[in-house]
């Protein structure tokens, strides 16, 4: 079984407990030890940090320490895996038996939401880019905070930046007026790491039919988030199959990756309950359910690693 998933906040975690990124870890919904369960494993890292009442300069430092502590983990482990910006570099680390870890920061405040931090940041190997997490920002209002407000002049240039740069642009977390500004303005594709279905649970943080449908003209891809509170009452792998099914129902077989938000959330679904471990067993539970193989196969890996493919190319 091959997994590469879009969103994790297991950098800001690890790096909050002062515990290592990558040992064993019963705490957490990620370590090396369950990843190796599986054939080859790719994860975006995102580097995180709430904004509310820091300066530029303190989530500026946030930024490096977070970076540095990642840089410093995947020195310390450069046996089990490797720092990846591209699909090439995560096919070499595959044929190494690594893990590919590749980067993103959940939030722009973090690089300043400046052309220059944002520069700064791809030449430091990050390859998306959540413009917001919860918090407006000078490029746009997210989902819970000024949500009617779209993408600012400054948001528009980040976007047009990003694309040229090679970056993923990720409308996670984006109010809904700059999502629709970033799709008028996109030329390459786009994610959405962990946000699922609105007509499912009807939460701001996930995506509105005519958002998915949007993506899926775009090209881009959309990850399933395990947080319970995403899924709906009870939930559980049936809710997953739900949201999963209504995607689906609307073209979406080539468009949905996983964005469990691993180390981000405190509620995980029943059956997932041990973070990274519960995706053999919904693996199992979809070919059950009459999932088709190669479905689950580009759900699982094929559909990020396509996306990735062609919008990071160095």
């Amino acid at each position: 079984m091959n997994v590469f998933d879009a969103h994790c906040d297991t950098i800001s975690k690890s790096f909050r407990d002062q515990r290592s990124l990558l040992r064993e870890n019963p705490d957490g919904h990620w370590d090396m030890k369950r990843m190796r369960s599986f054939s080859h494993y790719a994860q975006f890292f995102a580097i995180f940090h709430d904004a509310k009442g820091c300066s530029q300069q303190e989530l500026h430092e946030i930024f490096q320490a977070q970076y540095h502590f990642f840089c410093q983990e995947i020195n310390l482990y450069s046996d089990s895996i490797s720092f990846c910006r591209t699909v090439e570099h995560a096919k070499s680390a595959f044929e190494n038996d690594k893990v590919a870890a590749f980067l993103s920061v959940e939030g722009a405040d973090l690089l300043g939401c400046s052309l220059a931090g944002l520069e700064k940041a791809y030449h430091l190997g990050v390859r998306a880019v959540n413009l917001t997490w919860n918090r407006a920002n000078a490029l746009s209002g997210s989902a819970v905070e000024e949500s009617d407000r779209g993408l600012s002049d400054l948001g528009k240039c980040y976007v047009q930046c990003m694309q040229e740069l090679g970056m993923l642009v990720d409308v996670s977390h984006l109010s809904e007026p700059g999502f629709w500004d970033v799709i008028t303005l996109a030329q390459q594709p786009i994610m959405a790491s962990h946000s699922n279905s609105q007509s499912i649970c009807k939460h701001p943080r996930n995506l509105t039919d005519e958002q998915f449908t949007a993506l899926i003209k775009n090209n881009g891809v959309a990850g399933l988030n395990c947080y319970a509170d995403f899924l709906g009452e009870s939930p559980d792998f049936d809710s997953i199959l739900r949201h999963l099914e209504h995607f689906w129902a609307l073209g979406g077989e080539n468009h949905l990756c996983l964005g469990c938000d691993w180390d981000g959330c405190d509620k995980l679904p029943q059956g997932m309950e041990d973070g990274l471990g519960g995706l053999a067993r919904l693996y199992e539970y979809l070919l059950q359910k009459n999932v088709d193989n190669l479905i689950i196969d580009k759900l699982y890996y094929k559909n990020l690693a396509r996306v990735v493919k062609q919008v990071c190319i160095m």
